[in-house]
């Protein structure tokens, strides 16, 4: 289970990457980066090919943003977060969330051999975001233990 701590420790970071923001608008990556750039964060999202996202200039990689990042937020599928883990280790980030259902477990284990703290298996929204649905949904798994501890 992931603690409550390193959950703490990433969403007090106030500059974030963010990997999975789509041109369209229509994304859960969209969605996340909208209500965290609401709530305050510095974001740079990074996309190999855009310019702009969400209105915003769009990095196409990790060595392309103006500043140290204290974490990136992944929402990619599985079968790229490996790469995306890695390339952000390479550029020195040292702590990863990987949103629910971007999870691998070779990004995982790359984390956790490499001393970098990740989060995986839990919703940003639920710790970081303005709650809207959520909040219920934070109050059940409470009650069900599943919360990080």
């Amino acid at each position: 289970m992931i603690s409550k701590a390193v959950v703490e420790d990433f969403i007090s970071q106030k500059a974030l990457a963010i990997v999975g923001v789509s041109r369209g608008g229509q994304k859960f990556g969209n969605m996340a980066y909208r209500e965290l750039k609401a709530k305050g964060y510095q974001l740079y999202p990074i996309h190999p090919s855009a310019e702009t996202l969400e209105g915003d200039r769009a990095y196409a990689d990790f060595k392309s943003l103006p500043e140290k990042v204290g974490g990136v937020l992944v929402i990619v599928p599985p079968a790229q977060t490996e790469k995306v883990v890695r390339e952000a280790a390479a550029a020195g980030v040292t702590r990863i969330w990987m949103q629910r259902g971007a999870e691998s477990e070779a990004a995982i284990r790359f984390c956790q051999e490499s001393g970098i703290a990740e989060v995986h298996g839990e919703c940003i929204m639920m710790f970081a975001g303005k709650y809207f649905f959520h909040k219920p949904h934070r109050w059940v798994w409470g009650l069900l233990g599943k919360l990080p501890m």
